[in-house]
């Protein structure tokens, strides 16, 4: 059994999606990340079931969620933010460990939330949202 520690992990962005020019490039200036898989249900239950109800799984979405220092200067937090403010599409690749033998979410995603946290004696942070978005390119799970 081989387990990764979080520190181990890798966050990487696109420019333009996944179909866009250029590399996947780290971005290293994040804290803890949340990938959150999850899928609809729909009830399909009937008679046969004995009083049991049945649910099979639908459509699956996905969302990330981390934390990055306010850095101006680091091109990784500017790739985000503009992708934030101009509701631009942005490739990330969501992996236990470094490309190419990482495991883990590669897909097209929209900045839904970049809130700036100002803690008094803390460096200011923000807390950044993205979520899968409609795309040439399909989600695909790396591994």
């Amino acid at each position: 059994m081989a387990i990764r520690l979080g520190m181990e992990a890798k966050l990487y962005f696109k420019t333009g999606g996944q179909a866009g020019a250029g590399s996947w490039t780290l971005l290293a200036n994040v804290r803890d990340v949340t990938l959150s898989l999850e899928a609809g249900e729909a009830d399909v239950t009937t008679r046969a079931n004995n009083g049991w109800r049945a649910t099979v799984a639908t459509l699956k979405e996905a969302t990330v969620e981390w934390e990055m220092v306010w850095d101006t200067g680091d091109a990784g937090f500017t790739a985000i933010k503009n992708a934030f403010l101009t509701n631009a599409v942005i490739g990330l690749q969501v992996l236990d460990d470094a490309t190419p033998s990482g495991e883990g979410l590669q897909a097209d995603f929209m900045i839904t939330n970049f809130s700036r946290n100002e803690a008094l004696e803390e460096a200011i942070t923000v807390s950044v949202s993205a979520k899968v978005t409609y795309s040439a390119s399909a989600p695909t799970w790396l591994d």
